[in-house]
C-alpha cells in the first residue's frame, strides 16, 4: 500500500500550482504588462496546463468516489469521457510540454541564463518561485505517471496533437515579435532568420521526441507491473 493516497497527492500537487501561478500573477514585472501578458511564455502557458490537468485528475478522483458502488450507465460514461480527456491532456499537454520546459530551461540557463532568464528577474522572482515553474513540474508528472495509468492516443494523432501545439506556439512568438518588435525570448535576437527557422524546426522535433518518451515510459511503467501483478497471482509450485 502507498505510505500517501495517490488521490491525496494530486490534490496536493493541484493546489501547489494554484499557489505558483497566483504568487506569480501577483508579481508586478513590466514583461507582465506587455503585448501578450503573461501568456506569451511558455512557463507561464505550461503552468495552466499542468494546473489544469491536475485539476482534471482530482475531479475524475472524485466522479470515481461518487459513483462507487452506482449503478448508473449515465454516470459510468460520463467518467470514463473524463478519464479519456485525462489520459489525453496528459500524454500530449502535460507531459511532452511540461519536459521540455524544464529541460529546455535549465540547458540554456547553464550555458548562459541572459539567453533566457536574465539575472534582473532575480529582483522579481524568488528563487522558491522559480523551481516551482521550472523545476518541480518535472517530478510531478512523472509522479502522475508512476501512480496512474494512461491510455495514450494513437501515435499519428498524439504526434499531430503535440506538432499543433509546437507550431501554434511558435506562430505565437513570431506575432508577438512582428507587432512589438521585440523576441519574448533573448535568445532569439542573437539568431539569424535562417538560424532561427532551424531553431524553431529542432524545437518542434524535441517536443515531439519528448511525447515518444512519454508514451515508452508510460507503457514500460505499466507493463512492468503488470508483469509483477502475474507473478505474485501464479500458484507457488512445490
Amino acid at each position: 500500500m502507498a505510505l500517501v493516497p495517490c488521490q491525496v497527492l494530486r490534490a496536493a500537487i493541484l493546489l501547489s500550482y494554484c499557489s505558483i501561478l497566483c504568487n506569480y500573477k501577483a508579481i508586478d514585472m513590466p514583461a507582465h504588462q506587455t503585448y501578450g501578458g503573461s501568456w506569451k511564455f511558455l512557463t507561464f502557458i505550461d503552468l495552466v496546463i499542468q494546473a489544469v490537468f491536475f485539476g482534471i485528475c482530482v475531479l475524475t478522483d472524485l466522479s470515481s468516489l461518487l459513483t462507487k458502488g452506482n449503478d448508473s450507465q449515465e454516470q459510468e460514461r460520463q467518467l470514463k469521457k473524463l478519464i479519456s480527456l485525462r489520459d489525453w491532456v496528459m500524454a500530449v499537454l502535460a507531459f511532452p510540454v511540461g519536459v521540455f520546459v524544464v529541460t529546455m530551461f535549465w540547458s540554456i540557463y547553464v550555458y548562459d541564463r541572459e539567453l533566457v532568464y536574465p539575472k534582473l528577474l532575480d529582483n522579481f522572482i524568488p528563487a522558491w518561485l522559480n523551481h516551482g515553474m521550472h523545476t518541480t513540474v518535472l517530478p510531478f508528472v512523472l509522479i502522475e505517471m508512476r501512480t496512474t495509468h494512461h491510455q495514450y492516443p494513437s501515435r499519428s494523432c498524439g504526434l499531430a496533437a503535440v506538432c499543433t501545439f509546437a507550431v501554434g506556439y511558435i506562430l505565437w512568438v513570431c506575432w508577438i515579435h512582428h507587432v512589438t518588435g521585440v523576441w519574448v525570448y533573448p535568445l532569439l535576437e542573437h539568431l539569424s532568420p535562417g538560424v532561427k527557422i532551424i531553431f524553431f524546426a529542432a524545437v518542434t522535433v524535441i517536443i515531439n521526441i519528448f511525447y515518444l518518451v512519454g508514451e515508452v515510459l508510460n507503457n514500460y511503467i505499466w507493463d512492468t507491473q503488470k508483469c509483477i501483478e502475474e507473478g505474485r497471482e501464479k500458484p507457488k509450485l512445490d
